[in-house]
């Protein structure tokens, strides 16, 4: 009985012994605490740790006091790398990284500390005090441009949320705090001014829509200057185009104050900005234009849309709107301008199922003029009778 039951006991043995080399996943602990350069914990950080040797990930997050901590990381040779937060890691904008450290089955303490990691690189570079101090500088100001922009965006997200659903005056608020946070970024006021133009239509007192809109003008203005200056050091081949955006809601806004020539002074600026985007500025100015009862600066600025951009259909339509208001009657008959009924064919032959398509078959009878759909194409040449 004694004998069966050593033997038992020794294939069990061989049992535990044989155990697949898949099951036997041998891991240890990390944990850390990572800090800044001032030597303060930083928080909601990113830490990873990537295996060389099978590709495995593991990414950790600090908590309120920088410490991370994760069980069940496979032993072996490990790169790890710290971010300031997830929205970094997913930029692979780096703080700090340790090579080649070896996580074993045991518990293994990888602290980061940025201010010891550079006062040890400038000794080994061997920086003076001063050099030192001006590299502890530069890391300090680049982690408080990352948590300004971090809280920037969630500014921006939250106000264009608001202004989505309607709720402009959150949006005027939100956007207000960010630029008492950072008043030297452009896109921050021109959110806001748009979020003050919005806002304007929704008053009931007529001198706070003129304030509302008065205020979008001079945040435009500002978002305009700040881009001009970060031009003078710094240029993007998107600058030119951001311009014209701004100094195009400026003329919005200018317009809706009342102020034509300011806003088509405006729509011009944003045209010598920029060039390819001209069709539609000029289209803008002919509606400014329109609505001003200057009819002939009208026609002038439509006449240049179509230069532009011959394929539009809309401002054949609107020169010939204003064409026809040139209209004189002789006897019981209107006369319209030259040009008014080509117009308004040239829009049917874009647009022949357009909005404004009726109404130009409308106008068309009105003057007595007959729709021709193929406006503008070639006739083909008569044939020769035999």
């Amino acid at each position: 009985m004694k004998k069966r039951f050593a033997s038992l006991v020794f294939v069990l043995l061989m049992l535990g012994l044989c155990v697949p080399p898949g099951f036997a996943q041998f891991s240890g602990t990390v944990k850390g605490v990572c800090r800044d350069s001032d030597g303060k914990p930083i928080p909601d950080a990113v830490v990873v740790f990537n295996n060389l040797e099978n590709g495995q990930k593991f990414t950790l997050k600090t908590n309120k006091k920088g410490e991370y901590f994760s069980l069940g990381v496979t032993a072996g040779k490990y790169n790890i790398q710290l971010y300031q937060n997830a929205d970094d890691a997913k930029a692979n904008k780096e703080l700090f990284h340790l090579n080649n450290v070896t996580v074993t089955r045991d518990e293994n303490e990888f602290p980061i500390d940025l201010k010891k990691e550079t006062e040890a690189a400038a000794k080994g570079a061997g920086l003076t005090p001063e050099q030192l101090k001006a590299r502890q500088a530069e890391v300090e100001k680049a982690q408080k441009e990352n948590t300004t922009i971090k809280s920037l965006n969630e500014k921006l997200v939250a106000a264009n949320t608001a202004m989505k659903a309607g709720d402009y005056d959150t949006a005027v608020a939100t956007l207000t705090q960010a630029t008492q946070m950072d008043a030297s970024r452009d896109i921050i006021w021109a959110n806001l001014a748009d979020a003050e133009r919005g806002s304007a239509p929704k008053q009931t007192d007529p001198a706070e829509k003129k304030a509302r809109l008065q205020a979008a003008v001079d945040d435009y203005q500002k978002a305009i200057d700040l881009r001009q200056k970060a031009m003078e050091t710094k240029k993007s081949p998107d600058d030119a185009k951001q311009l014209a955006v701004y100094y195009n809601n400026m003329a919005d806004a200018e317009n809706k104050s009342g102020k034509v020539d300011d806003a088509v002074k405006a729509y011009t600026q944003a045209i010598q900005l920029n060039p390819e985007g001209a069709a539609g500025y000029y289209y803008n100015i002919g509606a400014v234009l329109t609505n001003a009862g200057k009819v002939d600066d009208a026609i002038a600025a439509f006449d240049k849309c179509i230069a532009v951009d011959p394929t539009r259909p809309d401002p054949y339509y609107q020169k010939g709107v204003n064409l026809i208001g040139k209209a004189t009657l002789q006897g019981d008959k209107m006369v319209a301008p030259p040009g008014t009924a080509e117009a308004f064919n040239k829009y049917l032959e874009l647009a022949p199922t357009g909005p404004y398509a009726d109404v130009a078959k409308q106008m068309l009878a009105s003057i007595g003029a007959p729709i021709e759909t193929g406006f503008g194409k070639k006739k083909a040449p008569a044939k020769k009778s035999n």
